[in-house]
């Protein structure tokens, strides 16, 4: 198999932490594809028309993207426990959409000032996209650190990635103002050898 994938991609990395928790490191090649919202060219584009990453090309059947996808594909074939069938797979699923809309918005906040002229950023859709992700964050202060700290699910690595990617491209936002105890997950968190392993780079 090949993951098209690129190092700063939180989506991306949701795939590669996935892959060395669940030991399929080995049977996927990584190949490396970077673009914008206005420039594909060098995205994986007869794969995914949509040209985006991450990109999983498989030897059994069509290429599948988007993160969510792939990694529950990963899952399943790996016969893992990443998504848990019982009442708890809800909140899984749940906390995961979480995890991808704080990345959604946090990667806007980078494309608006990346792709746009200068005199064209839009300060205000900016501030919103951070307000989304303050707002969200504060959710999971409060109603999901019980979650938080029960058997490792899809949930805690989208999480896990979503925080580290917030200080890898809004550090001067500090999102732990305030948020003690997600802060506190989060520090113990990144010590998984998985993390540590998919450090996002620019």
């Amino acid at each position: 198999m090949q993951l098209y994938s690129a190092a700063p991609s939180p989506f991306v990395r949701k795939a590669r932490v996935v892959l060395l928790e669940l030991g399929l490191s080995d049977q996927v090649e990584i190949v490396e594809a970077m673009g914008t919202p206005i420039n594909s060219s060098n995205m994986p584009v007869d794969q995914n028309p949509l040209g985006k990453i991450p990109c999983l090309v498989r030897e059994d059947g069509p290429s599948i993207y988007d993160s969510r996808v792939i990694t529950r594909y990963l899952n399943d074939k790996a016969g893992g426990d990443l998504y848990p069938t019982c009442d708890r797979q809800w909140e899984t699923l749940t906390l995961e959409a979480t995890a991808d809309g704080i990345m959604d918005a946090a990667v806007l906040m980078v494309y608006e000032k990346r792709v746009r002229p200068d005199e064209l950023v839009y300060m205000a859709w900016i501030n919103a996209q951070w307000e989304k992700i303050s707002r969200t964050l504060d959710a999971v202060e409060d109603r999901w650190m019980d979650h938080l700290s029960g058997s490792l699910d899809m949930g805690q690595i989208g999480l896990g990635i979503a925080l580290e990617y917030l200080d890898f491209r809004h550090e001067d936002r500090n999102w732990r103002v305030g948020r003690d105890k997600l802060a506190a997950w989060q520090a113990e968190f990144a010590k998984r050898d998985a993390m540590q392993a998919t450090q996002p780079t620019a």
